[in-house]
């Protein structure tokens, strides 16, 4: 089966997906030549990508990710998409790859770009961006204490300023 026809298959009455894990092994066991027991991501695994129920049944969702990912020659986001979608709307979870615009709107080329840079980040990449958020946070915390320091010197000095002029005056 090619990713063709198994698009064709999710938008049959007899195609629709399993919802909730990558496959339901109980009705796996009493349906064995059926595939409604295995999620879109699960399908994508068993049928372009060889792996058996029992590989399925112990995958993480991580790992079935970027496998379901790699298969359909997606960003892990998008395969994300497809799982949390799967069969959650009309059409679904088919128009996750064939109209990625009912899910995600007219912005949907843009961000399908963003999620594929995303996946292109060595863990150098990501270990610049922890670095650079850090260093925000640290930048913005020590804005935050200086202007706290300066408004409470200039609230000190009003009052002591104050007081000083009430003692002169009572006296």
């Amino acid at each position: 089966m090619t990713i063709d026809e198994l698009v064709a298959y999710w938008d049959s009455d007899e195609g629709k997906p399993y919802k909730g894990k990558l496959i339901d092994m109980e009705a796996y066991e009493q349906n064995p030549g059926s595939l409604s027991c295995l999620c879109a991501q699960g399908q994508v695994l068993h049928v372009l990508g060889g792996m058996s129920p029992r590989d399925l049944y112990g995958k993480n969702q991580e790992s079935a990710d970027k496998l379901t990912a790699d298969l359909l020659k997606i960003s892990r986001a998008h395969a994300v998409l497809l799982r949390n979608v799967n069969d959650g709307m009309d059409g679904a979870p088919s128009i996750v790859l064939t109209d990625p615009c009912k899910v995600l709107g007219d912005q949907w080329s843009k961000l399908l770009d963003f999620w594929w840079a995303l996946d292109q980040f060595t863990p150098a990449d990501w270990r610049n961006v922890a670095a650079a958020r850090d260093a925000a946070r640290a930048a913005a915390r020590a804005a935050a204490g200086s202007a706290a320091w300066d408004a409470a010197w200039d609230a000190a000095w009003d009052a002591a300023w104050d007081a000083a002029g009430d003692a002169a005056g009572a006296a």
